[in-house]
């Protein structure tokens, strides 16, 4: 019989099939154009549901796929076989789900789709013009199925830009984790602070716990009145109850948290502190429902620093060589730049060259404010990685970049930029390249990486 996929780039084509259908068209406002149902009619006529496992769900406005990985690896750390769902990706699709970090294998991927696509078939052949199955949809359908396989026992999942209508988070999650909650989105999430809160909020499911880093007193209430409104116990982390930045280590950072001590976290980014301390918080939750090491128990403690410091997250204030030193990361508006910047203060030697590929939809400008107060020189680039994107024209990109640094130039791809940017660097310099995660995959295949497992 012949196989229906003969590659990943076919099983891909066929997952965005039904969304390529409205021709890329803006969508409106989630509430009106998101359905869950054709994901929920999959997962039960596949009984997709059925095996006892512990989920949790994250999702905020940053810092919720780092959150998301943090907890994956604790958990693994105490013994737990962990799924992970993840996106965006950077290099395959098959990034998205893992098993104890490691990738879904290509065949795997194959297999279980070819199984799951009759029934695919039938459900998109009963939708109209307006509706379609969305991607996530089949992916978590996809991954619940090899999970199934793998025997994963607790599973941590990403939810996209929502929470309420977002196919991720239909499954029974009994955590709920809350990064920070700002703007974001507003044409599909709301114009409101309170509103995107309301999305996201739609993660707390009937009796579950849901924790939250500080927000807005606006969020919180939100929040708040969701799990009133399902018995479901919410608590915010305190100001006070933050883990707190303690210096820097040749690879990463080091933060004081409670019981754990000083602990390190295999991560550059400053703001790590605060995805790491809900994921400590939200793996307590999740390890007390499963069996394994006591809460309590010094094998807990040293479980929960080992898991920090095995922390494997590409493409997040990454350094990719040194001399010159090379820093990835995928900032695309001003606060992201700005925090990624002041977290490589002491790592960062002159001269200082920055590259830039940030699409016009994004804060493009913010970036190039940023970086253009931190270096000595800056390269804006392009990807034709996702031909949806769409960069600022050249001459406009270079008229606001030089607004903040004097010298200036573009390139078309990223290869180009990075050839000049070494160059001008020597090496003894630093080189930052910030921008889209297209631009990010850009330079993990430049040097050569693989991420199939973190």
């Amino acid at each position: 019989m012949t196989n229906r996929f003969a590659n990943e780039s076919e099983a891909i084509a066929y997952i965005f099939r039904s969304l390529r259908k409205l021709g890329g068209k803006t969508r409106g406002p989630d509430e009106l154009t998101r359905d869950v149902s054709p994901t929920l009619t999959l997962l039960k006529t596949h009984n997709l549901l059925r095996r006892p496992r512990q989920y949790g769900v994250v999702t905020g406005s940053k810092g919720k796929g780092s959150t998301t990985v943090i907890a994956a690896r604790l958990l693994e750390q105490l013994g737990h076989t962990v799924g992970l769902i993840t996106s965006p990706h950077l290099v395959t699709y098959r990034e998205r789900i893992r098993v104890n970090g490691r990738a879904i294998p290509e065949p795997d991927l194959l297999r279980i789709l070819e199984e799951l696509a009759p029934t695919i078939d039938t459900i998109e052949a009963g939708l109209n013009d307006q509706q379609y199955f969305s991607p996530q949809g089949i992916f978590l359908a996809i991954a619940l199925r090899w999970f199934d396989e793998q025997g994963v026992n607790a599973a941590m999942l990403e939810v996209g830009r929502g929470g309420r209508f977002d196919d991720i988070a239909v499954v029974p999650n009994r955590l709920a984790l809350f990064t920070p909650i700002m703007l974001e989105h507003t044409e599909h999430l709301g114009e409101t602070l309170e509103r995107i809160a309301w999305h996201k909020a739609g993660i707390i499911k009937p009796h579950c716990y849901a924790y939250s880093v500080p927000q807005a007193p606006e969020v919180l209430a939100v929040l708040q009145a969701e799990a009133d409104a399902q018995d479901a116990e919410f608590a915010w982390i305190a100001p006070n109850d933050m883990g707190q930045y303690r210096g820097q280590t040749e690879n990463g950072i080091l933060m004081e948290l409670g019981r754990y001590g000083v602990v390190e976290i295999s991560l550059l980014g400053r703001y790590q502190v605060a995805n790491a301390t809900l994921a400590v918080q939200g793996v307590g939750n999740m390890h007390s429902r499963l069996p394994g090491i006591s809460h309590g128990a010094p094998a807990y403690v040293e479980a929960i620093r080992a898991g920090l410091k095995r922390v494997n997250w590409p493409g997040r204030l990454q350094k990719l060589q040194d001399r010159p030193a090379v820093y990835l990361d995928g900032a695309i508006n001003a606060e992201s730049a700005r925090l990624a910047a002041q977290s490589l203060e002491g790592r960062l030697t002159d001269p200082i060259i920055g590259i830039i590929g940030v699409p016009e939809d994004k804060d493009y400008l913010g970036v190039y404010t940023e970086l253009g107060l931190v270096c000595d020189a800056l390269i804006l680039t392009e990807t034709t990685r996702n031909v949806t994107l769409r960069f600022p024209e050249r001459e406009r990109a270079l008229a606001a970049a030089r607004r903040f640094n004097n010298d200036v130039t573009h390139t078309k791809t990223l290869d180009a930029a990075v050839d000049l940017a070494l160059e001008r660097a020597g090496s003894d310099g630093t080189v930052l390249i910030f921008g889209t995660q297209s631009i990010v995959a850009d330079a993990i295949q430049r040097w050569n990486l693989s991420y199939e497992v973190i």
